[in-house]
């Protein structure tokens, strides 16, 4: 005989008390597993849990407390006020991310032309589009799954973004952006935080580039100059320990505004710079 869940005939107000993960994320898998709107489960606090929600409940704490991440288990994150699907194909949107959005619409002109490059799930592109419905937004990624999940996000947002197949620049032909954003793999390979919480679950060739986390943060600043305007912006997300040497990428490049800029917690997240010369006058790595 199978054993019960130990959930079986709890009530909700109950579940979100003694449940195994802490509050926040007893509440999320409780209305995943129930289908419930944050409002519901208040309103229905004394509801008692049946067998067959009781066990489905009981899954999703043992998915997590495995170490599965919340994102890859509902299904979803929220990042810059919007919804966004996400499976183990993309990586997890986090808050620091935002920082990027943020600098990149700052430095948006009127109708401007933007590309994300590695796009993932689609949140860069996706955030951008919606916020400045002007912009024409196009959004490369190398892997066909994760072109289809950001096609899906970029649906369910209400915008419209040019999605391509492409290794970095590879499939560009000569197009010209206003401004280039990226959150590229920029871990380094062997770091330990690559087997540990999170990133255990998360796609690992979007984690590391399995070199010493610069290659294609190289890559992105070497061939910019080819595929932005004169005075486009390149605007890239790196590690805690990178924001000096992708400066030193900049500078040799031909960027001129080269700066960092600190995400919420003081690190800074995000470096990047205003091309200054004629892309053919341009220096190179």
């Amino acid at each position: 005989m199978e054993p019960v869940s130990p959930w079986v005939g709890c009530t909700l107000a109950s579940v979100l008390k003694t449940g195994p993960l802490d509050a926040l994320e007893n509440r999320i898998l409780l209305c995943h597993a129930l289908r419930l709107t944050r409002v519901q489960l208040i309103t229905q606090s004394e509801r008692q849990l049946a067998v067959d929600e009781a066990e489905a409940l009981a899954a999703l704490f043992e998915r997590r407390l495995g170490g599965e991440p919340i994102a890859y288990i509902v299904g979803a994150r929220e990042f810059f006020g919007l919804a966004f699907r996400v499976t183990p194909d993309v990586l997890i949107p986090r808050p620091d991310t935002e920082l990027l959005v943020e600098l990149s619409l700052e430095r948006l002109p009127c109708g401007a032309r933007l590309l994300d490059m590695g796009t993932g799930s689609g949140a860069i592109a996706v955030a951008v589009a919606h916020a400045r419905p002007d912009a024409v937004v196009t959004a490369l990624d190398a892997s066909a799954a994760a072109l289809e999940i950001a096609r899906g996000n970029a649906s369910a947002n209400g915008v419209r973004v040019d999605f391509r197949l492409s290794h970095w620049y590879d499939e560009l032909q000569g197009a010209r952006f206003d401004l280039i954003a990226s959150n590229p793999p920029y871990i380094v390979d062997g770091d330990p935080h690559l087997s540990q919480g999170d990133l255990r679950f998360e796609p690992i060739d979007a984690l590391t580039d399995h070199g010493d986390g610069l290659s294609d943060l190289r890559a992105i600043v070497g061939g910019a100059a080819q595929h932005l305007v004169q005075d486009g912006w390149l605007l890239m997300e790196h590690g805690y320990d990178q924001a000096a040497a992708v400066r030193a990428l900049l500078d040799r490049s031909g960027f001129c505004e080269v700066q960092s800029w600190r995400d919420l917690a003081g690190i800074e997240r995000v470096s990047g710079g205003r091309l200054s010369r004629q892309p053919g006058n341009a220096g190179h790595d």
